[in-house]
């Protein structure tokens, strides 16, 4: 690939991935709830949906979605019922919780990553956009001839970007959320990540 297409694509890749949107609210929401070691491994389980939609594509079996079209309309919206759901959830915890900082990470210490993990992976695999990139634009960048040899670097580049992107989320929101140590701003910080998972539920319903 020609220099200038390389940074063509890493400049528009980095566009992407620093723009927030479904993956970001929720390694924030999970950082805010309960600090950097689950929105890492929220990050995590993005980075593994996003190689498997590169991985799927990279195969051809993505080609299934341009053959069936209702499959992207069946996947949108169980990616937004399951914003959706995360949105009910920093929202009611918002509300009822009480704890302060140093209660949080002491119940936190006990608890797995698995599930932060595991929602970073449901929300990258039930989200089209990212099946779109993968179809559309990684293959315009790909030179002639290179199948998937030009494929996979291009892949790994956008991959490690998001992860290095939504990794520095999680630290950031990590301080905030130790600066600010009480727990009325905390629940404030959790209602606002709530209702930015609950907009994203909406938009991605109704998204065309």
């Amino acid at each position: 690939m020609p220099p200038s297409s390389l940074a063509s694509y890493v400049l528009l890749t980095l566009a992407l991935v620093i723009t927030p949107g479904a993956t970001t609210a929720v390694v924030v929401r999970n950082t805010i709830n309960s600090g950097w070691r689950l929105g890492a491994a929220t990050a995590l389980g993005a980075a593994l949906g996003n190689s498997t939609h590169a991985a799927a594509a990279g195969i051809g079996l993505a080609l299934l979605f341009q053959r069936w079209p209702m499959a992207l309309v069946v996947l949108r919206w169980a990616g937004a019922l399951y914003l959706a759901w995360l949105a009910i959830s920093s929202l009611r915890r918002s509300i009822t919780t009480e704890a302060s900082l140093e209660t949080r990470l002491r119940t936190d210490r006990g608890r797995g990553s698995n599930a932060a993990f595991i929602q970073g992976l449901t929300v990258n695999l039930l989200n089209p956009p990212i099946i779109v990139f993968y179809l559309v634009v990684v293959p315009t960048f790909v030179p002639a001839g290179a199948d998937l040899a030009g494929f996979a670097p291009l892949a790994a580049i956008h991959v490690t970007m998001a992860f290095m992107c939504h990794l520095g989320w999680a630290l950031m929101f990590d301080r905030l959320r130790r600066f600010l140590r009480r727990p009325g701003p905390l629940r404030a910080l959790e209602a606002g990540a709530g209702a930015a998972l609950l907009y994203l539920a909406v938009r991605t319903a109704l998204r065309s």
